[in-house]
């Protein structure tokens, strides 16, 4: 029985000992990590209305005004090239020459044949006139040079179409041939732009829309040409609002000096003719992401929250807001780069 009760001792004694062991390991392990952060500290800015001292300003993509694909319309192989990338074209230039021969010894034999044709309906005509003809035989001979006059002008077009000629005036952009290339109709062979003036896009908020007009003067520019203004004008204001209540405004510059602008850059239209008193504004610091897809953390009861929202005008160091905040709703401006929907934060006094 002794030996028994010693051999229990010791059984548990050894649980013991493990245990305590565990408890040490784990408290080692604990001290060792790192402290987690259970929140973060930002900076907030309260939705407000701004006084608005600038010009009321907008980005948009420059656009060329006419853009435009040559198109082949018909087959065969290019004998000559008379155009390089980047060179000024008018309109009704020949920038490819197709080999013509077949169609040009058709265009022969169907002029002839309609010249013949002519001369033949014209003489059964004056016979007619003098009773030397029947009415059956000026018919025949006018069917006849009907005929004769479709196929000569189809010869001609088709002749024609061996040219690959410009449509508009303006620059080539691209050129999709070479000496030697087959080309076939319905092939884009090449493209040019128009860019002696310019077209740009936006999108005004329904209260601007409404005092804009078309004919107003806006002033245009750009940041990678700083100090340079062009001078526009409204071209057309859309009669239909998007989702955003926002309504698309084309504008016209004329693309002229020694700075011209190029289709495909982004440039601030600036409308003198809608200075504001007051418009409802953030800080720009506190957009995340692009102003196209503007998005802002907003912190209610101390957790941030992602709203996108859509922007407007930009005036100073403040970005007017369309839709997606109201007055006195707080935006964070500082400390958002490492935030998460949802996560709770402090902010910073």
């Amino acid at each position: 029985m002794k030996k028994a009760r010693y051999i229990g001792i010791a059984l548990i004694a050894i649980v013991i000992i493990v245990v305590a062991l565990f408890n040490n390991r784990a408290k080692i392990r604990a001290s060792q990590k790192p402290p987690v952060a259970e929140d973060y500290y930002v900076t907030v800015a309260a939705v407000g209305q701004k006084q608005v001292t600038e010009d009321i300003s907008f980005i948009g993509t420059v656009t060329a005004n006419n853009d435009v694909n040559i198109i082949s319309e018909t087959q065969g192989r290019v004998t000559a090239v008379f155009a390089k990338i980047g060179e000024h074209k008018s309109a009704g230039s020949i920038i490819a020459q197709v080999d013509d021969e077949l169609k040009r010894a058709s265009y022969n034999v169907a002029e002839a044949n309609y010249q013949k044709t002519k001369k033949d309906y014209d003489r059964f005509k004056l016979l007619f006139e003098q009773k030397s003809a029947t009415e059956q035989q000026v018919d025949q001979m006018k069917l006849a040079f009907v005929n004769a006059e479709s196929q000569y002008i189809m010869a001609r077009r088709q002749l024609s179409d061996t040219k690959i000629t410009t449509p508009i005036s303006g620059v080539l952009t691209s050129r999709n041939f070479d000496m030697g290339t087959m080309v076939s109709p319905g092939m884009n062979t090449a493209n040019i732009v128009d860019v002696s003036r310019l077209k740009i896009k936006v999108n005004i908020s329904e209260s601007d829309a409404v005092r804009l007009k078309a004919g107003d003067a806006v002033a245009v520019s750009s940041d990678v040409f700083p100090g340079v203004t062009y001078s526009g004008r409204v071209e057309s204001i859309s009669a239909k609002g998007d989702e955003a209540h926002t309504f698309p405004v084309e504008i016209i510059v004329a693309n002229e000096g020694k700075q011209p602008l190029r289709a495909g850059m982004f440039a601030r239209v600036r409308f003198t003719s809608l200075n504001r008193n007051q418009a409802l504004a953030i800080p720009r610091a506190a957009v995340v992401g692009s102003l196209k897809d503007a998005k802002v953390f907003i912190v209610y009861e101390g957790i941030a929250k992602i709203r996108k929202i859509v922007l407007g005008a930009e005036f100073g160091n403040s970005v007017e807001v369309l839709s997606g905040l109201n007055a006195g709703e707080q935006v964070v401006v500082s400390g958002q780069n490492t935030l998460t929907d949802n996560l709770k934060v402090n902010i910073s006094k």
